[in-house]
């Protein structure tokens, strides 16, 4: 609520992962949404459960493009603005580089004009990708990183750089009021089968008895965050009211090899999988964990859900999807319950 009114939020990229799951968190708050997405990743199952909300409205929009006029009609006020809106994982965004960096430069480019005429707060779904192959363990928000500035990786990468330079230069200018959270690897329901993250891979591959590729010889670490951990870290970044540091990490400082993570989906799903391995991909990162002292001070947040019981959640919708041909999120309910239950 804002004013005592239900305000409006945009939401960049909201048919897809994380974005379907911010619109649900959003309307479940009273807040009237409206989400843009292009369908480059996104899905439209992913909000085939809202058809008929009154309080929601879905735009076929890319916002490397002008933004539909609708949305600057006097009759709607948007208070919020997230910028969700960028392929995030390496086989996706690699597939078309140039429209990669274009919706980090140039997307958000138009989303602050836009949240700067209408007086919206602006929020940019960062990465921890900015961090490139860090030389700093735990990575830091004060940490300027690593990356490789013209490798296969570097349109996103580089990209959500300049998404950052360009946010906080609006923010340095009094032109909008800024958020911008560092986004570590997430997983969870809705997430795409072909997406190329190892959590979405080594599952499908575990359900399907297909071997389960490793890249590399296991022993690289992420670290993981349950999809409704970091929304909610979302949602009390988008809410915090006073002196604005810069730059938030969310993601869970629990760190994990890949080979272990592999082993356990194995043991949780029964499958019979064999473990292959094939080489690394260039510039991937060998360490990856957030420091998470920022969030926990100033937005009082840090990840619940254990990775148990978030894999248990995970596995089972992708064990739905394979059954109903991914014709839609079923309800979260009895997982959400579930979730409460085992978080600690």
């Amino acid at each position: 609520m804002k004013n005592g009114k239900s305000r409006h939020v945009l939401v960049a990229g909201g048919a897809g992962f994380l974005g379907s799951h911010l619109c649900d968190a959003l309307l479940s708050e009273g807040a009237h949404v409206i989400a843009l997405d292009n369908f480059q990743t996104g899905r439209k199952q992913n909000l085939r459960h809202l058809e008929r909300e009154p309080r929601f409205d879905l735009i076929d929009s890319d916002i490397i493009k002008p933004l539909p006029a609708r949305l600057r009609s006097k009759r709607l006020k948007i208070d919020e603005v997230f910028n969700l809106a960028c392929a995030a994982s390496p086989p996706h965004y690699q597939a078309d580089p140039e429209h990669t960096m274009l919706t980090s430069v140039v997307g958000t480019h138009n989303l602050l004009t836009f949240s700067e005429e209408v007086g919206a707060r602006f929020f940019l779904a960062s990465t921890s990708e900015i961090y490139g192959d860090p030389e700093v363990h735990p990575q830091t928000e004060s940490y300027w990183g690593n990356v490789n500035p013209t490798g296969p990786r570097a349109c996103y990468d580089e990209g959500k750089r300049a998404a950052e330079t360009l946010t906080f230069d609006f923010d340095r200018a009094g032109r909008a009021d800024v958020r911008v959270a560092r986004i570590f690897n997430t997983y969870g329901p809705r997430m795409r089968a072909d997406d190329g993250r190892v959590v979405s891979n080594v599952i499908c591959q575990a359900l399907a008895g297909d071997d389960i590729t490793i890249y590399g010889d296991g022993s690289q670490t992420r670290s993981f965050c349950y999809v409704s951990d970091l929304i909610d870290g979302f949602m009390r970044l988008m809410a915090y009211e006073g002196s604005f540091p810069g730059a938030i990490n969310l993601g869970n400082p629990v760190e994990l090899t890949v080979g272990d993570l592999a082993e356990k989906v194995l043991a949780m799903t029964g499958s019979s999988s064999r473990i292959v391995t094939r080489p690394l991909p260039v510039d991937d990162p060998r360490r990856r964990r957030p420091d998470i002292t920022r969030a926990k001070q100033l937005l009082g947040w840090s990840p619940r859900t254990t990775l148990d019981v978030g894999l248990k959640a995970t596995i089972a919708w992708f064990s739905d999807e394979r059954t109903d041909g991914g014709k839609g999120p079923r309800s979260t309910t009895g997982l959400e319950r579930e979730l409460t239950i085992g978080q600690a």
